[in-house]
């Protein structure tokens, strides 16, 4: 089986933040473009492992993830197919990113 890590920490930053570029280089849509998308569009299992950063900002979480859906077409259900979010068991913060990401990809609707 085909499979992409991504550390977001090492990846991509220790303090990812915002939405969009206007908002810093390490913003939601940069990581959903230059990581994610091209993951998803490319591997059968998508591992992201949340360890590391200072911590999200939900503007950040929910345009990275939700953005999947809203901005490029892919499904909910595609998402969560793929999806594996690390650490496994993490501290209660790690858990409750997981639990955002999990909400804003299935709430997010497709533009348009």
């Amino acid at each position: 089986m085909n499979s992409k890590y991504i550390n977001i920490a090492k990846d991509f930053s220790v303090v990812p933040a915002g939405r969009f570029n206007e908002d810093g280089p390490f913003n939601g849509t940069t990581f959903r473009q230059r990581f994610l998308l091209p993951a998803f569009r490319h591997y059968q299992v998508v591992q992201v492992d949340l360890e590391g950063t200072e911590g999200f900002g939900s503007s950040f979480l929910e345009e990275a993830f939700g953005g999947l859906v809203r901005e490029e077409g892919l499904t909910s259900q595609e998402i969560l197919d793929k999806l594996t979010l690390l650490p496994k068991s993490g501290s209660g913060r790690i858990e409750r990113y997981k639990r955002l990401i999990a909400r804003y990809i299935m709430e997010a609707r497709p533009n348009g």
